[in-house]
């Protein structure tokens, strides 16, 4: 915390930021060279106050606005002011509080046009969308598997460097992304937490039970828009997209046979190479 006076400063100029951008107003000038000259005065300390209240002292990083310096200073000293009252979770914006208050609701605001999927938060959405359309803008350097987000680029990275951060304290089984550590705890539990409002049948991820009610409705909401032909789920349209475009992302290191689907790649090395 040896940052703090630097921080505290912060917001001291910036009280007398605000200060001086009354002072014009509340003063009255009897002569006019006066006033033209004070009002030059009272500009030029306006804009140095501005560029001191609005610079971290810590980083020396200018913000264009008070909120944007506050929230990079709560940044530094870990402050989170507003509180849900419902669980006490704490936000360092407003904003991030009005949000979360939809979990506690059962809102979901955001609505996908194409598959009603609804969130509670518009940039989930947005990212939603790249799923219906086949765009993953997030590519992995090494391996070229693309992602819709850059969070889950971040993760995927592990496989390569074979960091596996969450275990399992019951067998000790090593996972790269906690969610995967989440599911497999079901197994020592035997908990499936997901039913099928329709038959009753339970699962033990929410994905696999969305994926079956689509044996109920029918429904096949991502469709390829080369041949039209329709999926249940997205990375099967995006085989199909790369056998339209003849894309093949995925080569073998020992014969350079490359493929288009990352399951004919490990079936080729099993079959070709497994003496290696």
């Amino acid at each position: 915390m040896g940052h703090m006076p630097e921080l505290q400063n912060n917001y001291a100029q910036h009280e007398m930021y605000k200060h001086l951008s009354t002072c014009s107003e509340e003063h009255q000038f009897t002569s006019d060279v006066h006033k033209k000259s004070s009002m030059g005065q009272c500009k030029r300390l306006q804009s140095q106050c501005v560029e001191r209240a609005l610079a971290c002292d810590v980083c020396k990083t200018f913000f264009k606005c008070p909120s944007a310096l506050k929230l990079h200073v709560c940044n530094y000293i870990g402050e989170k002011p507003f509180t849900c009252d419902v669980c006490n979770k704490n936000f360092k914006v407003s904003g991030g509080l009005k949000a979360h208050r939809l979990s506690h609701t059962g809102q979901r605001p955001f609505i996908c046009d194409i598959c009603k999927k609804s969130f509670i938060y518009s940039n989930n959405l947005k990212a939603h969308l790249l799923s219906h359309t086949g765009q993953r803008p997030f590519t992995c350097d090494i391996c070229k598997k693309s992602f819709i987000y850059s969070s889950n680029l971040k993760t995927h990275l592990f496989s390569h460097t074979g960091q596996r951060p969450f275990a399992c304290d019951v067998c000790k089984k090593s996972f790269i992304y906690l969610h995967d550590l989440k599911v497999h705890l079901r197994i020592h539990t035997g908990e499936r937490p997901f039913t099928c409002g329709v038959c009753k049948k339970s699962f033990k991820q929410s994905s696999t039970l969305k994926l079956h009610l689509y044996t109920h409705t029918g429904e096949r909401p991502f469709t390829c828009h080369v041949c039209k032909k329709s999926f249940t789920q997205s990375s099967h349209m995006r085989v199909l997209l790369r056998i339209h475009t003849g894309e093949r992302l995925y080569t073998c290191q020992v014969c350079k046979k490359s493929f288009t689907q990352s399951t004919h790649l490990k079936t080729h090395l099993r079959s070709q190479h497994c003496d290696m």
